[in-house]
């Protein structure tokens, strides 16, 4: 069955998004908690908007974002590595892809290459910017498909393992070249 990409309430639908996060991204019952709250508080600002992909009426992924704003937290983490690397303007005039998920079972069959592309064909901003864990990893691989690039390795966010890249591409996205074009 073909996924359908559409419109996503995730305010009503977060548990379901945030039990696709949690098996793709690792999560226990504690950090989903604390998630959950923060996506609901994110889906207030100006301009939040998601999309899920469903699969026979399931959800095998979601994507959401928002226009950019300095004074999110994530912003105010990022800033002084941006800042150090000449990327500080990255800040403004941005969609940021706060979450990108597609569940295990799902991946690799371009759900979330569909997801990225289709919320940010839909940004008002002409970029778009988005951190990633600093790894070479199939997620980072996709991202740099689509044209975003580092701006800053290495970032640290309080509370996280692991070291994040914050990337940044133009919009819109790039696009594969159908077999055979030049």
């Amino acid at each position: 069955m073909d996924p359908v990409i559409g419109p996503l309430d995730l305010s009503a639908h977060v548990d379901e998004a945030l039990a696709v996060q949690a098996v793709a991204f690792g999560l226990s019952p504690d950090e989903v908690a604390v998630r959950r709250q923060i996506v609901l508080r994110h889906m207030t600002y100006p301009g939040a908007r998601a999309l899920g992909a469903t699969v026979a009426g399931s959800l095998a992924g979601f994507v959401y974002g928002m226009p950019n704003d300095r004074t999110h937290w994530w912003s105010t983490v990022v800033a002084p590595y941006l800042r150090a690397q000449g990327h500080e303007d990255w800040l403004d005039d941005s969609f940021v892809i706060t979450e990108l998920h597609v569940h295990p079972s799902h991946q690799n069959r371009g759900l979330g290459r569909a997801l990225i592309t289709t919320i940010t064909d839909g940004a008002l901003q002409p970029r778009s910017i988005l951190s990633a864990i600093d790894t070479d990893s199939p997620a980072r691989g996709l991202y740099r498909s689509l044209g975003y690039r580092d701006l800053a390795r290495q970032v640290l966010f309080p509370s996280a393992p692991k070291p994040y890249a914050v990337m940044g591409a133009p919009l819109p996205l790039l696009r594969r070249r159908p077999p055979g074009h030049r």
